[in-house]
């Protein structure tokens, strides 16, 4: 085993989810661990309960993971994932549909500056502003693959999987 990727899930959703399915599927087949976080009972909390849940859920992961360390995740799994990048150490953030902001969540998104990372999103994601995600990016130099499609990439899923691979076989190397 090469490290561990920590895979998040986006709000309504779940560890067998489509992309998380299909990030699983890239780390796995490099040799790494890939490890799917259920956040299934916590989001029953709503939206900005959830995020300090979820946080604690990935960091408590990130301390018993083996190194390298990489944090993935879609929606509220990428919000979160930048989030625990600033409680414990990783060696990269994969941010998939990227919302800077939950609803009444007091803090927007934040993430580790030292370690690599990327950003995918939809050109048309109307639930999360293409412009801010960028923005955000732009912000920290990161690379940003925008995408036909929305919120949920459902078609680009491929395009995601592969974009995921080269990430942990180039950034995290």
């Amino acid at each position: 085993m090469i490290g561990t990727a920590i895979l998040c899930h986006g709000s309504d959703s779940g560890p067998g989810a489509t992309k998380v399915s299909a990030l699983a599927k890239a780390a796995e087949a490099l040799g790494w661990q890939a490890l799917r976080l259920d956040f299934r009972a916590d989001d029953q909390h709503g939206y900005a309960p959830a995020v300090p849940l979820r946080v604690a859920k990935i960091v408590a992961a990130m301390r018993v993971a083996s190194r390298p360390l990489v944090l993935a995740g879609s929606s509220m799994g990428a919000f979160t994932c930048g989030l625990a990048s600033l409680q414990a150490a990783c060696d990269g953030v994969f941010l998939i549909a990227l919302p800077t902001m939950i609803p009444e969540c007091p803090q927007s998104f934040d993430m580790a500056r030292d370690v690599p990372a990327m950003l995918v999103h939809g050109y048309e994601d109307s639930l999360c502003p293409v412009l801010a995600a960028q923005a955000f990016a732009r912000s920290r130099g990161m690379p940003a693959l925008l995408l036909p499609g929305g919120h949920r990439l459902a078609d680009q899923v491929p395009v995601i999987e592969r974009a995921f691979g080269e990430f942990l076989e180039t950034a995290v190397a």
